[in-house]
């Protein structure tokens, strides 16, 4: 599913399915950079005034100043009248951006309720410029023909800053052309992409570094079930590395190392088109992983134009799991529950005593961090979180006794545990850990440190609260294989 770990997602390179191909432009020539690192805020900033576009009506023209040249990425808070992820032929409209004339990103707006984005517009040079703002009528699913705009504002990763590097390579994604999805523009309704960020791995050559970026899309139409994704990852949103890159010192990309997640979650070289600096992508598989340019000309790939530059300016925390990106991000569940209960992949009603995902307000969502001695491997000792409740003998576990769903990575980890509609943190007695074997019991121990955050969704599908949280070292073992760690 989400890492080169995940065998429920393995789906045949040449098996992959018919993709877009997308109009690619040639490299940049290299530029002297800062040292890659990560999230420091840009010193400038500018905010303007609203705008609406209207099916079939003028572009909308927002001039805007930089003092300096730079990474350019655009803030906005958006909603479109009439338009809901949960409905049927009414999921989001589409508002093409453009800047200076040159095509940046589209717009998913997937709510009539607001809601904040990133984006990144690429390069700029310092002075005055041009963003143009389209309704995509034909990118649009929902019939509706109005979109807000609001909040515009544009930031800066200028050169010098320790972030320059980061912002420089990140990837641009083109959208996915899948056999039996509808055909073009199928982000506009399934398995768009939401949120992007990257973290800064060591390198194996001293003063250098690696850059990873990921991406989350809203769901993920192949590979791992449903229930398996709220048992294995607390979620059914769909979260992939895309690209990596090595850079020195000096914040240079070393030619040669930029890797991308390939089909069958294969890491294969990068061997396609920039924009500029940033390597040119496309979801290729319905399970979200990517192609460069060869790869979809070696697939015989179809076209598919539309393009998702999604800021990746956020770090992942070292601490945190990939969820974290969600937490931070809380309209993502409501987006995440709309598309289950629009593709009918909710039971109803919900049954805990099944392992059919049900209604995913009824769910505790929690993280917790652990170690396996020796270290886990694919196949290996997996973990499991059980929940009891106040007067009741039952016991609510989060893989519902099926080992292969368990927790099988070392680490800050997120899963679910699928309780009775209606209970809230006040119904909770405990919060226990349990070792699965997973096959055959090798002997190992799993040393459990955190619950990192524990909390269930309101009736908007939002985040409620955590309530749980512990810290301490409980050590699982073949002969003491559960314990209590909350309250």
């Amino acid at each position: 599913m989400t890492d080169l770990r995940s065998v429920l997602n393995s789906v045949g390179r040449r098996g992959a399915v018919v993709v877009a191909a997308v109009a690619l432009t040639a490299a940049a020539a290299t530029v002297v950079v800062p040292p890659a690192s990560a999230g420091h805020p840009e010193r400038t900033a500018h905010h303007t005034r609203s705008v609406t576009v209207h099916r079939g009506g003028p572009d909308k023209m927002i001039r805007f100043h930089r003092g300096r040249a730079g990474e350019v990425f655009l803030n906005v808070t958006v909603s479109a009248r009439g338009v809901s992820w949960a409905k049927r032929t009414n999921e989001s409209a589409v508002v093409s951006a453009y800047v200076d004339g040159r095509y940046a990103t589209d717009i998913v707006i997937m709510s009539s309720a607001r809601l904040t984005r990133q984006f990144a517009l690429g390069a700029l040079r310092a002075g005055r410029h041009t963003l143009r703002l389209h309704y995509a009528a034909q990118r649009s699913r929902s019939r509706a023909g109005v979109a807000k705009l609001r909040d515009i504002g544009f930031k800066t990763v200028r050169r010098g800053s320790p972030a320059y590097a980061a912002a420089r390579y990140a990837p641009v994604l083109y959208g996915r052309n899948v056999p039996g999805f509808g055909g073009r523009f199928q982000n506009n309704r399934t398995d768009t992409p939401l949120v992007a960020w990257h973290q800064v791995l060591p390198a194996a050559r001293p003063g250098h570094s690696v850059i990873e970026y990921s991406v989350m899309w809203s769901n993920e139409d192949g590979g791992t079930s449903t229930p398996a994704l709220m048992a294995q990852w607390g979620r059914t949103t769909d979260i992939e590395w895309v690209y990596r890159v090595e850079v020195n010192a000096k914040g240079r990309r070393v030619p040669g190392t930029g890797v991308f997640q390939a089909p069958a979650h294969g890491a294969l070289k990068f061997r396609g088109a920039y924009d500029a600096t940033h390597p040119l992508l496309q979801t290729c598989t319905s399970n979200n992983n990517v192609c460069d340019s060869k790869e979809l000309r070696a697939l015989q790939q179809v076209k598919d134009p539309m393009r998702f530059a999604l800021s990746t300016r956020k770090v992942l925390p070292a601490d945190q799991p990939r969820e974290h990106e969600m937490d931070i991000h809380p309209w993502t569940y409501r987006v995440m529950a709309q598309e289950m209960r629009r593709e009918h992949k909710i039971e109803s009603p919900s049954r805990p005593s099944t392992p059919a995902v049900g209604d995913q307000r009824s769910y505790l969502y929690i993280a917790v961090t652990h170690h396996t001695t020796p270290p886990a491997s694919a196949g290996g000792m997996g973990l499991a979180v059980d929940v009891r409740l106040k007067g009741s003998s039952t016991t609510y576990t989060s893989n519902h006794d099926i080992a292969f769903w368990t927790i099988n990575r070392d680490g800050p980890a997120a899963t679910t545990i699928e309780l009775p509609r209606g209970t809230t943190a006040r119904d909770v007695a405990s919060i226990s850990v349990r070792r699965v074997p997973v096959g055959t019991d090798d002997g190992a121990t799993l040393t459990v440190t955190a619950i990192d955050r524990a909390f269930f969704l309101r009736r908007s599908y939002l985040p409620r609260p955590s309530f749980g949280h512990w810290h301490g070292s409980k050590v699982l073992t073949t002969s003491l294989p559960t314990a209590e760690l909350w309250p």
